[in-house]
Parts: C-alpha cells; sequence; structure tokens
C-alpha cells in the first residue's frame, strides 16, 4: 500500500545556485502510523560553528622613556632658556658616575659656549667630572684658565695626573703649586694629605727619595704627622727604596693602633726578605690586639710561605683568620691556597681552595694548579684542569704546558678533544 500525501513530491535534489543558503530536501518515505510521509532536513546533525571572540588589543606596555644629557641640553637650547646652575650640577654629577668620556666633554663645552660665570666649586666639580672620565688634555685646559684654585683644585689635577701614570706631571703640578704659593712651608693652607699622598705615589714611581724626604722633613716642621694615610705611605715609600731604618722611625712615632701602618712594615720586610722581621711584627700586631684585614694576611702568608717549617707558621696564621672571620676573603684564600701549595699540604689547600665561594678568581687557580705540578700531583692537576676547562676559565699556557710535562701529552690530547 502506498502511503501518499496531498502536498505534492519535491524534487529529489534542490540546488538553487543564485543563493548560498539554499537547503537540500530530500523525501523519506517510511513506515508509520501517520500517514504524511516524513520529511527531514539535512544535515541532520547540528554544525559546530566557530563562534570567534573579539581579539582584545594586548595593553601597551609602558616604558620609561630615558633622558639623555643631549637631549636636556638639547630642548633647553631649543626653548631658548639658560639653563641654571642647578642643572648643570645634576648632569655633571651624572657625567662623573658614568664615566662617559663623550657626556663630559659635552657638558663641558656647553658651558663654556653658555653665559654662566662658574663659581670655584662649579669649576671644581667640573674639574672632577673630566678627571673621572679620564678627559685628563680637557681637565688641564680648565685647570690653566682658573683664575682662582684652592687645595681642592690642585688635588684633582694631581690625582688626574697620578691615576692616568702621568707621574712626571703631576710631579711638576706640585712644583708649581709650590711656586705660586712661596715655597713648600707657605702652602700649608693649601696642601692636603691627598695631594701628597699622590705625590708620594709619584715619587717612589719615578725614584725620587729626595722629594720624598722633603715632604717628610716639611710634615715634621708643621707638626703635621698624625694622618695614618700619610704615614702608611711614607712608610711604604721608605720601604720602596729599601730604607728600612727610615720606615720604622716614621712607625714609631705615630700610634700603634692603625691597621694600614702595621701592614705597611709587614709589606716592606717581606719585599726586603726578611720574612722573619714580618712574623716578629705579625705577632707583635697580634699581642697589641691590633685590627687586621685581608691585606695584612695575605703579606703574613707570604712570608709564612719562604720560611722552613714545614706550613706551621702559616696554619697558625690560618687560624687567625678564622678567628676574626676573613678566612673567607678571596684575597686571603689565595695566599693560603699558594701557602700550602709550596709546602705540599695538597689535602689543606684542597679545603681551601673548594671552599671559596667565587669561583672565578684565576688567581686561585693558578695558585692550586702551581702546588700540584710543584709536588707532582699529577692527576690532582689534571683535575683542577677539567674543572677549569667547565667554568669557562683559561690557564696560562706555561702551567698547561707544566702539567704537560707532569702528566703526559696524552692527557692534555684527551682534555682537549
Amino acid at each position: 500500500m502506498e502511503i501518499t500525501s496531498s502536498y505534492p513530491k519535491p524534487p529529489l535534489l534542490h540546488t538553487n545556485s543564485s543563493s548560498r543558503n539554499s537547503k537540500k530536501w530530500l523525501p523519506i518515505t517510511t513506515h508509520s502510523i501517520s500517514n504524511t510521509p516524513l520529511q527531514f532536513q539535512l544535515p541532520l546533525h547540528r554544525p559546530h560553528h566557530k563562534i570567534y571572540q573579539p581579539i582584545k588589543p594586548e595593553p601597551k606596555k609602558t616604558i620609561n622613556p630615558t633622558c639623555t644629557i643631549s637631549d636636556v641640553l638639547r630642548l633647553m637650547d631649543s626653548l631658548g632658556l639658560d639653563i641654571p646652575v642647578d642643572i648643570y650640577v645634576s648632569l655633571i654629577k651624572e657625567c662623573a658616575e658614568s664615566r662617559d668620556p663623550s657626556k663630559a666633554i659635552e657638558v663641558f663645552t656647553h658651558i663654556c659656549k653658555s653665559d654662566v660665570i662658574p663659581s670655584l666649586p662649579l669649576l671644581n666639580r667640573l674639574l672632577l667630572m673630566l678627571v673621572s672620565c679620564g678627559c685628563l688634555h680637557h681637565a688641564r685646559q680648565l685647570f690653566d684658565k682658573m683664575r682662582v684654585k684652592n687645595s681642592k683644585s690642585w688635588a684633582v689635577i694631581i690625582a688626574g695626573y697620578v691615576e692616568n701614570g702621568e707621574y712626571e706631571g703631576a710631579l711638576h703640578l706640585f712644583m708649581e703649586m709650590q711656586n705660586e704659593a712661596g715655597n713648600l712651608c707657605k702652602c700649608g693652607d693649601i696642601i692636603d694629605d691627598g695631594i701628597l699622598v699622590c705625590v708620594l705615589k709619584a715619587c717612589a714611581e719615578t725614584m725620587n727619595l729626595e722629594l720624598g724626604k722633603q715632604i717628610h722633613g716639611w710634615l715634621l716642621k708643621l707638626g703635621n704627622c698624625e694622618s695614618m694615610a700619610l704615614n702608611s705611605f711614607l712608610i711604604k715609600f721608605y720601604g720602596d727604596f729599601g730604607y728600612l731604618e727610615s720606615a720604622d722611625n716614621v712607625f714609631d712615632h705615630v700610634p700603634h693602633c692603625n691597621t694600614v701602618v702595621w701592614t705597611a712594615r709587614i709589606g716592606n720586610l717581606c719585599k726586603e726578605e726578611q720574612f722573619e722581621g714580618a712574623i716578629r711584627i705579625f705577632r707583635e700586631m697580634v699581642r697589641e690586639g691590633v685590627k687586621k684585614n685581608s691585606f695584612t694576611f695575605s703579606s703574613i702568608l707570604k712570608a709564612c710561605g719562604k720560611l722552613r717549617d714545614a706550613g706551621r707558621c702559616g696554619q697558625l696564621v690560618h687560624a687567625t683568620s678564622i678567628k676574626v672571620g676573613l678566612d673567607m676573603d678571596g684575597y686571603v684564600q689565595c695566599s693560603l691556597i699558594d701557602m700550602y701549595g709550596k709546602y705540599g699540604l695538597l689535602r689543606d689547600a684542597l679545603r681551601v681552595f673548594y671552599a671559596r665561594e667565587d669561583k672565578s678568581n684565576i688567581a686561585c687557580w693558578n695558585a692550586m694548579l702551581m702546588g700540584c705540578i710543584q709536588h707532582g700531583f699529577g692527576v690532582e692537576a689534571m683535575k683542577v684542569l677539567y674543572e677549569m676547562k667547565e667554568a669557562g676559565l683559561q690557564p696560562h699556557e706555561s702551567l698547561s704546558n707544566e702539567v704537560l710535562l707532569v702528566c703526559g701529552s696524552s692527557y692534555i690530547e684527551k682534555m682537549n678533544a
């Protein structure tokens, strides 16, 4: 029995090319209680339409704009504004801290072209900025044009010459300062400790013993011998020339509570290879209760490494460094490794070596290698070389060759493979 309907039969496939939303209809005949054919709209499944969410623009990252010194100067010039002295002081301070020579010269040039009449403090700041940035030529130009100078002016320019290794130039400036004041004894209100420290350093570098002795005599005449910095430099100065008796005279006339003075005296004795005397001074320093620093221990450990006592004195100094809390200092650790290595006390040297915090100190690595090489610890030397390579450090070629002699070329070739 055929199931019919009063509705006309639709075509099997109906397409309408003019419409993109045309639908396809198929008649499906099925046995049903109803006499009406069922019609289904295809497709039967619900299409999974992707719902597009509006893309929210990412918030722009706020970048703090950086304003350079050039920007500040250019902006003020474009606005036709005179730059206040406070702005110049701020820019000078920024240049001195950054140590950028191009910025320093830019500020210096701008001030020279401006209508500002700089005061002496501003000129001294400008002078210090140029010296700090290594612009020694510009600093000297400024210094020579200064009509008025004070002790700070002379100290800055002399220190600049000394820091740049221009020791003869520093001494010539010192002589010029004396001539300007009349003579050395009339310079009391001009010369300060900073100037004399720099001049003494220049005297030592140029081997000018006579000028150093003249400065010392001038200090004695004025009774200005209480400066610890000056006394320590005087002790070092006489020690550099081998005048240990003069150094001891300076030491005897200063308060025996200054670490730098004691350390300078120990350093002088070590330089003259009077290691027993250095040990004696250190023991006296301990008895007096004078505070010790890392340079004190570095100097005395050098002396300990030169004795023939199987490292016993060095072990006592090591214990003292632990007591005062300086055993973890980089300088002290390097000196300890070197001292223990000289006596072949490899276990003690390695204990200090692996306890250090700064793994990039090349001096410690070299000291450890030397200790292994000197006493034929080839395996340990090779291990240190491997660890050195892993740390991204390159040993000195001479040390690698020494390890080659101790261990043989096969080990080195394997390590470099």
